[in-house]
């Protein structure tokens, strides 16, 4: 480790669903470039690989939003320092649970699962969802996503063939569990997607959004932005123009990561 990586808050990345922390790899290279310490966080039942947690899928089956975020937060305290969370989807949930408990010392949520407090469910969100939610009994299953599916929720902003690369190399099975809480989040005053929005002592925040994001429209950030209205602490928005739900392990991620490196820079980071 060089010095620069030693001084600096070490950055931690969150995947979401049907991803593996492998998707991160190219981040991680990324910002060690940078000088940044660099690592990728599990999930519980997560397997060493991709290929290996499609193979043992029965392992993720059941875990919900609060012992996902539990089992990071385990993983994050070992750490000398605070990190920097960077987060995918319901990986960009977690991080703002993680940093509403301070837990961290910034984070970017990149196209997050909606946080309670953000009311809107676009068409668009319950068709990418609908695989899960379609079938009550997938509450406690692992769900894997077809081609198609995963065309229409991840990589509908991308050429065809990149589509296909993608889901062969990426797509794995996910607990059903963190859909549902999402889903039923306005109903539940103790919905595991709750987080501290109302946090003034906390870190910076910058939420992303992919413009055309079939999975996570960028009302539900633009929502999730005003629902931090109260509180005095950092949080800023940015919206990426073509951009999908794969905007973190396409060929564009770079995009993303220069800006994210940009911003965490601007910040004292």
């Amino acid at each position: 480790m060089s010095a620069s990586q030693a001084t600096r808050n070490p950055i931690v990345f969150v995947h979401g669903l049907w991803l593996h922390a492998e998707s991160w790899r190219n981040w991680i290279e990324f910002f060690h470039e940078h000088g940044y310490q660099a690592v990728a966080a599990s999930w519980p039942g997560d397997s060493e690989t991709t290929e290996s947690t499609r193979r043992n899928a029965d392992a993720v089956a059941g875990y919900g939003v609060s012992e996902i975020a539990d089992h990071i937060a385990n993983q994050i305290k070992t750490l000398k320092q605070k990190p920097i969370l960077i987060g995918h989807s319901f990986g960009g949930l977690l991080v703002q649970n993680l940093l509403g408990r301070e837990l961290a010392a910034a984070a970017v949520a990149i196209d997050p699962a909606p946080v309670k407090g953000v009311p809107e469910l676009p068409l668009s969100a319950l068709k990418s969802s609908f695989p899960v939610l379609g079938n009550p009994f997938n509450l406690n299953r692992a769900i894997s996503l077809t081609e198609p599916q995963f065309r229409f929720g991840f990589t509908n902003a991308v050429p065809e063939q990149e589509a296909k690369e993608l889901y062969a190399k990426y797509a794995m099975p996910a607990p059903g569990r963190p859909l549902f809480q999402a889903a039923t989040a306005t109903f539940n005053p103790n919905s595991a997607t709750k987080v501290n929005l109302a946090n003034t002592t906390r870190g910076p925040l910058l939420l992303i959004s992919g413009a055309e994001d079939n999975t996570v429209p960028p009302v539900l950030v633009k929502s999730a932005l005003k629902a931090y209205g109260k509180s005095s602490a950092v949080t800023e928005f940015k919206e990426f123009a073509g951009r999908g739900h794969s905007l973190t392990i396409d060929s564009g991620w770079r995009e993303l990561a220069d800006y994210i490196l940009g911003w965490l820079n601007a910040k004292g980071f």
